[in-house]
């Protein structure tokens, strides 16, 4: 990407955008383009071209989103399925219309079998069912991959997709009926220090396996990836690429970690009757390792830095009942 080239980044006060916005900037751009949902409603197709024809950016990262965790794509398919598959299909069409030169689509690593081999490559994709708890959310994402594929083999244009893992990071949302399960532990152990409870619960068995990446590689990883050549991204016409740490911790292992962390030294109270989701999810990075990327922070390092950012943006806002 040219330093003065107009970039989008759609979903930008996000994890994964407020990131991406980081990178760029710390790349040496500063031509980014960004609109709140307010001021942009990707769901609209009226409005999305319209801002594609008077904007006309040149690079889009599409890290817009309706996202949340076990509890909010269990609660809310309708939703998560409606509003991700119409942000999609507007994006993705006015950016090959008004001719951008790349854009690169942000998924999700849900979009892998629920039962998928370990660890995860990318031709995994569609090779068994899903995970019902997450499957609306799931299925928009591969539509949003496939959508990438499409219009790369049908018009030739420079469109492709990245998988990341569990992210986290400054930025996310500590909201505990929607939030994702690290940002959780990090309000229920910050809560539960500053009540003195003698036990906090935490949901499940703590058996699944996860990778986690700090939200600042994740972003680092996709300029790095836009920077590539076709010839790099586009081998044998694959269009998708996993992004994550290349290692998983189980979710007792997580949590523990991070009451550590966060100085919490009471109980943690398993609650079996919730959900656990996905028994395992490490991502294959094979082929973005073999590009020349690795990731830099290390999850304890992410933890602290996660937390300091949960202190400065909800001390004020989460209160104690």
């Amino acid at each position: 990407m040219e330093k003065n080239a107009k970039i989008y980044v759609a979903g930008h006060r996000g994890l994964a955008g407020s990131a991406l916005c980081r990178a760029l900037r710390g790349a040496g751009h500063e031509n980014i383009l960004t609109k709140n949902s307010v001021e942009l409603d990707l769901r609209d197709g009226t409005a999305t071209a319209a801002f594609f024809d008077r904007e006309r950016p040149e690079y889009v990262f599409l890290a817009a989103a309706k996202v949340g965790g076990i509890h909010a794509n269990n609660t809310y398919p309708a939703t998560f399925i409606h509003d991700n598959l119409a942000i999609e299909l507007n994006v993705v069409h006015q950016a090959w219309t008004h001719g951008v030169k790349r854009l690169v689509f942000l998924g999700s690593s849900c979009v892998y079998p629920r039962d998928c081999r370990q660890p995860i490559k990318e031709e995994y994709l569609l090779s068994g069912p899903l995970e019902k708890t997450n499957d609306a959310y799931a299925i928009a994402k591969i539509a949003g991959i496939k959508l990438c594929e499409a219009y790369h083999r049908q018009h030739g244009a420079k469109f492709f997709s990245v998988m990341p893992t569990n992210l986290y990071g400054p930025g996310d949302n500590y909201d505990l009926e929607n939030s994702h399960v690290l940002p959780a532990l990090i309000r229920k152990f910050h809560e539960g220090k500053r009540e003195r409870k003698t036990a906090v619960e935490v949901w499940g068995s703590g058996s699944p396996r996860r990778d986690f990446l700090f939200s600042d590689d994740m972003a680092a990883a996709c300029v790095f990836l836009m920077n590539m050549s076709d010839a790099m991204i586009f081998e044998q016409g694959n269009t998708l690429v996993n992004i994550g740490s290349g290692a998983d911790h189980t979710i007792r292992e997580l949590a523990e970690l991070t009451a550590r962390v966060i100085g919490y030294t009471g109980d943690l109270a398993w609650n079996s009757s919730k959900p656990d989701g996905t028994p395992k999810k490490c991502l294959d990075v094979t082929r973005l390792s073999a590009l020349g990327w690795a990731p830099r922070v290390a999850l304890e390092d992410g933890i602290r830095i996660a937390y300091d950012d949960f202190l400065k943006r909800y001390e004020n806002y989460v209160k104690m009942n």
